[in-house]
């Protein structure tokens, strides 16, 4: 049976980085599939664990191939050891975790380390294992999961990078100044030779080296690190490009430094600024890409940041307030008023109001009491009560919506294939028009044969660096996918996200969907001689001990009037007709034009309104007290708010709209006429769904199926994308592509035009990152030199290829800033969050 797993991996920089980590990993006998994020800087695994019986072996192959393994160790101490025996049943308890990697018990100390990938264990799994053996965690430690580690390891990169350019800069800015003032203003060069003499030239080159060491095997020695990795692999980086183009500048400088008279007159110049500042504006370029990644996770941060860090949990009649990953499935957990909710659970005692926006994207507090069930992450109002944890750890609404977004954060669409394809040839060939430029050069450059190959194979070089290419669907996935959260939008997978592009139908589910899914009272009309408040008390009153959906449509409609109700002193159903009941000395009858008819009750007084509610797809009744006609009624599930700008807006964007439902076909075309569906699909049974969505695909038509997510399973499942509708905490249940968490049609035209606007900007971003690479390399070649005399300095060169990752993720960035086509009652994961800038 395969097992997946997450990796966390550091060092990556460019496209050719995530390509060499996946080969790397396919070629581990028993790796099924391996697939790599650069913008999340994880690869996912998929494997059979008979063949690679630890994730060692894979840690150990992406450290061969030249990175990092994001890893965790953690300490905690363990009470109930008496011997070794013990030890190594604690031992083997932590290593049977997925994703621990090794666990060390020590008897005397009472102390167990274990080292474990954050991306797959978190310290609350570490715990229960041991306290499944029989034994206790005595301590409790306040341990980090994936995401802290991860967020502390990018703010070590963002640290270390600046300090680097720092560095550089101190040294690079001068050496620039020395290298280009006397070239660009002959003035200051004549000046320097009348005044230090004509040999002054080759003392400056010895202050120029001087300068460009440092830099060169400072913070340059990154470079040399990863590039020789990736040479001695077989899979030439970005790194190796920087470090032959780099190492070519300088030593040859170093050369014309030490023994200029093996250079012909007038060929024998330096190039160390070139190598220097080269450096230093590649470091600044990953400064800054490091930064705009940061930034790009926002949305995630915002999710996280819901989750409670602590638990105030009822244990032997006292409260201990203890780290969130210690409370445990059947735990009393107290909550004070303003606390966010630690995990799902249901009410046992108390009574509150909680803010549940963040999850429904209702932005109504809803009352809890006893029996009510809670979400984690959830913020209590004003009141205080005890609950029963239910779910906990990764079984909770908030920590599947996170998983759900990490998933489609890390990832790949297919449009993806075209960057990979083409990265995956992309380095060596550059290499191949380095080494053929050079020889070009050297073979027709003249006199300055030798400076102008060098010059020109430099540029080639730092310019072709493929770090826009890996940056450019993965940063725009993980933007996109991040906002929608924030809408209240969860895509499973960015191929989710690109499969609504194809969508020509949107069928949507009625029940539930475009309507309440609940019967209401929808209209009540009386005679002149009744006043509707008393009918109203009657007749529902008169259905009270039916269990019949009018029954408790009525029941509701008087609760929501502050109606008052009594029970009947005497109630009778007649089947087929309706009923007939005595409330408060009156004889109330409620039903169909037939049992008017039958009770010698006219109803031609009502002509027009039923003729009204008939177009409407209703189907009205009537109401006799004490003999005499007293109103007319319906009871429908009535369309929810928002419906019909939901279609509107789908039909703005192209798309054609289909009802599916069990409803009789004229009920069903009187929705669809009040809203605008173009098709209807009607008297289909739940079972009958799926072969509705076939039916549609059948001609020809790629279709997306709108429904609640549990009931309609199989057709979200059939559709080419299945969007889940008002699913609340059922996340984990769906069958969906998409999950529309608020209840609010209106998110449908809001994923479609998101999904567009993510595919929009990718298709940017990888247009920019190959017409980059296409229209600059022949540029920095030197095709333009012969015509028009230009060629791309190395300098310049590095300038534009940091620009291009920074171009890349700044259009990315862009999307936090979308908004939706339709305003939605709530719509959001965390309508208490801050608008992204």
């Amino acid at each position: 049976m395969s097992k997946t797993i997450e990796l966390g991996v550091g060092g990556m920089t460019c496209a050719s980085c995530v390509a060499r980590v996946e080969r790397g990993l396919k070629k581990v006998e028993g790796v099924e599939s391996a697939s790599v994020n650069l913008a999340t800087e994880r690869a996912t695994v998929t494997y059979d664990p008979a063949v690679v019986t630890t994730p060692q072996i894979l840690l150990e192959k992406v450290k061969d191939v030249g990175y990092e393994p994001v890893t965790s160790t953690v300490e905690f101490g363990v009470g109930g050891m008496t011997c070794a025996a013990c030890v190594g049943r604690v031992e083997r308890a932590l290593k049977k975790v997925d994703g621990v990697l090794g666990a060390s018990v020590n008897l005397a100390t009472e102390r167990a380390t274990v080292t474990f990938l954050p991306s797959s264990a978190h310290l609350g799994h570490l715990k229960a294992a041991v306290k499944d053996a029989g034994y206790e965690v005595r301590e409790a430690d306040a341990g980090r999961d994936r995401t802290d580690v991860e967020r502390e390891a990018r703010a070590r990169d963002v640290a270390e990078l600046r300090r680097s350019v720092a560095f550089s800069a101190v040294f690079a800015v001068p050496l620039a100044i020395l290298a280009m003032v006397p070239m660009l203003v002959p003035s200051v060069e004549t000046w320097l030779m009348n005044t230090f003499g004509h040999d002054v030239m080759t003392r400056l080159n010895w202050v120029m080296l001087a300068l460009a060491v440092p830099v060169q095997f400072g913070p340059g020695r990154r470079f040399y690190r990863l590039g020789w990795k990736s040479l001695k692999g077989k899979s030439p980086d970005m790194n190796a490009l920087v470090m032959i183009g780099t190492s070519a500048a300088f030593f040859y400088s170093l050369l014309v430094t030490l023994a200029p008279g093996l250079f012909p007159e007038g060929t024998a110049h330096v190039y160390y600024e070139a190598s220097a500042v080269v450096i230093t504006l590649i470091l600044l370029g990953k400064l800054f890409e490091a930064i705009a990644k940061g930034r790009s996770s926002e949305a995630m941060k915002k999710l996280l940041s819901l989750q409670a860090k602590t638990a105030r949990v009822v244990r032997g009649g006292e409260e201990l307030e203890i780290p969130t990953d210690e409370v445990l499935i059947g735990d009393l957990v107290a909550v004070r008023p303003g606390e966010k909710i630690p995990v799902d659970g249901e009410v046992v005692s108390g009574h509150s109001f909680v803010d549940e926006s963040m999850i429904t994207g209702e932005p109504v507090p809803v009352a809890k009491a006893n029996g009510a069930s809670v979400v984690g992450g959830t913020i209590n109002q004003n009141g205080t009560f005890t609950f029963k944890a239910t779910k906990i750890g990764a079984d909770t609404a908030l920590a599947q919506i996170i998983k759900l977004v990490e998933t489609a954060q890390g990832s790949k669409p297919p449009i993806q294939g075209l960057a990979d394809k083409v990265v995956a040839v992309f380095v060596p060939v550059v290499l191949g028009i380095a080494a053929l430029t050079f020889l070009i050069w050297l073979l027709a450059g003249g006199q300055e044969a030798l400076s102008f190959a060098l010059v020109t194979t430099v540029a080639v070089l730092i310019i072709a660096c493929p770090c826009a290419m890996g940056l450019a669907t993965p940063t725009s996935i993980m933007v996109g996918t991040g906002k929608a959260a924030e809408l209240g939008v969860l895509f499973r997978s960015g191929s989710a996200l690109e499969a609504l592009q194809g969508v020509s139908v949107v069928a949507l589910d009625k029940t539930g969907t475009l309507t309440k899914g609940k019967p209401e009272l929808t209209d009540l009309v009386t005679t002149p001689a009744f006043h509707r408040t008393d009918v109203l008390r009657l007749v529902a009153s008169a259905e009270r001990p039916s269990e019949h959906p009018i029954a408790r449509a009525l029941g509701d409609a008087a609760k929501r009037e502050g109606v008052a109700l009594t029970s009947p002193d005497a109630f009778e159903a007649v089947p087929g007709y309706g009923l007939t009941a005595r409330v408060d000395g009156h004889d109330v009858q409620i039903g169909a034009d037939r049992f008017m008819a039958k009770l010698g009750v006219p109803t031609t007084s009502f002509e027009e309104q039923a003729r009204q509610l008939g177009d409407e797809g209703k189907s009205p009744l009537y109401a006799a007290i004490d003999g005499e006609l007293a109103a007319i009624l319906a009871v429908a599930d009535p369309v929810k708010d928002g419906s019909a700008d939901a279609v509107r807006a789908l039909h703005r964007q192209g798309l054609k709209v289909a009802m599916i439902t069990g409803d009789n076909a004229r009920t069903a075309n009187a929705i669809a006429r009040q809203l605008g569906i173009d098709e209807v699909l009607a008297e289909v049974l739940p079972s009958g769904k799926s072969d509705a969505v076939q039916a549609l695909q059948a001609q020809g038509r790629k279709v997306a199926f709108v429904g609640d997510g549990i009931n309609d399973a199989p057709a979200l499942a059939r559709a080419d994308v299945g969007l889940a509708i008002g699913t609340g905490t059922d996340v984990a249940v769906e069958t969906a592509d998409v999950i529309l968490m608020s209840g609010d049609v209106r998110g449908v035209p809001n994923a479609f035009a998101l999904s567009r606007a993510t595919l929009r900007n990718i298709k940017l971003n990888l247009f920019w990152a190959f017409a980059y690479n296409v229209l600059l390399i022949p540029v920095a070649a030197g095709v333009l030199f012969p015509t028009f005399g230009l060629l791309l300095s190395p300098v310049l060169a590095a300038a534009a290829m940091g620009f291009s990752s920074v171009f890349v993720l700044t259009n990315a960035l862009r999307l936090r800033s979308f908004r939706p086509p339709v305003a939605s009652e709530g719509g959001a994961v965390a309508t208490d969050l801050p608008a992204p800038a």
